[in-house]
């Protein structure tokens, strides 16, 4: 079966990767020799989307092959993991692939970098990706942003995810928040806070700029404990002047839009007279 050419992308990052590869350039593997990246960034794979791909290379063949490395006398996907997947699940024996020869960091790069430029990886698996970068390989931010052709500051602010507290993130893996609500979270300051408030904006299904609303709520300062003590015994000062005025117990209950009410409290109808005509004075 004639194959087309490579999808683009990474042969702007790969020097040898020739993306107009004919069919001379492909070889036909068993799958049973091929299998994922140990450290492949991408963890989760959508059954429904595998089902449809399996459909379609069960009609029509893997159009694009992937990119394998050789390993001892098995080979070790670089690119192309999920075409491996719907394959198996398609019945087919053998997947059209191309062999190239890669050190364990590129191998690994490579594997990031087409999983990124098809945006198949989930916020956490792309912050993960690059964790295991620096980690793993030492390589530093500056490094990461040239090489996925992302900005640095991009690169940092998706690391920062993986602060967040473990239920969060997992909400963020299952697609209950997104990588714009994670962004928002992130400027509360503690894990118990930015948990509480994760759970209610998955409860509210709150947008993100709700999001930031209601954050924004969150990080106002709280009125002065100080504040309400002064008023509080402005008020006291003021029942005990009004009660011995009228010689009756007085309170006053001042509510939090500088509203309330004045009580006035008498034992019968002649101490009710009798206050009636103080306060007529």
């Amino acid at each position: 079966m004639a194959r087309k050419g490579l999808g683009r992308g990474l042969g702007a990052l790969l020097p040898d990767y020739d993306e107009g590869v004919d069919a001379e350039n492909i070889v036909e593997l068993k799958i049973i020799d091929v299998e994922p990246n140990a450290n492949q960034p991408r963890k989760a794979f959508d059954a429904e989307k595998l089902e449809k791909l399996a459909s379609s290379i069960s009609a029509h063949g893997v159009i694009t092959p992937i990119l394998v490395t050789k390993n001892g006398e098995r080979y070790t996907i670089i690119a192309g993991e999920r075409r491996w997947r719907a394959s198996k699940m398609a019945g087919l024996k053998t997947i059209p692939a191309i062999v190239r020869s890669y050190d364990e960091v590129t191998l690994f790069e490579v594997s990031l970098i087409e999983n990124l430029q098809r945006e198949d990886l989930n916020p956490i698996e792309e912050a993960k990706g690059y964790k295991l970068l620096i980690d793993s390989f030492s390589l530093t931010q500056e490094m990461i942003s040239k090489r996925v052709g992302k900005s640095r500051s991009a690169v940092a602010n998706s690391l920062r995810i993986l602060t967040l507290p473990a239920d969060v993130i997992l909400m963020i893996e299952n697609e209950m928040l997104t990588t714009g609500h994670a962004k928002v979270l992130l400027s509360l300051p503690s894990c118990n806070l930015q948990s509480s408030a994760a759970k209610y904006v998955v409860e509210k299904k709150l947008s993100v700029r709700e999001t930031e609303q209601y954050v924004k709520a969150l990080l106002q300062p709280k009125p002065k404990e100080k504040q309400n003590s002064q008023i509080q015994t402005h008020i006291a000062a003021l029942e005990n002047d009004i009660s011995h005025l009228l010689s009756a117990k007085v309170k006053i209950r001042h509510g939090k839009k500088d509203n309330g009410k004045i009580e006035i409290h008498y034992f019968d109808v002649d101490d009710f007279e009798r206050i009636v005509s103080a306060l007529k004075k």
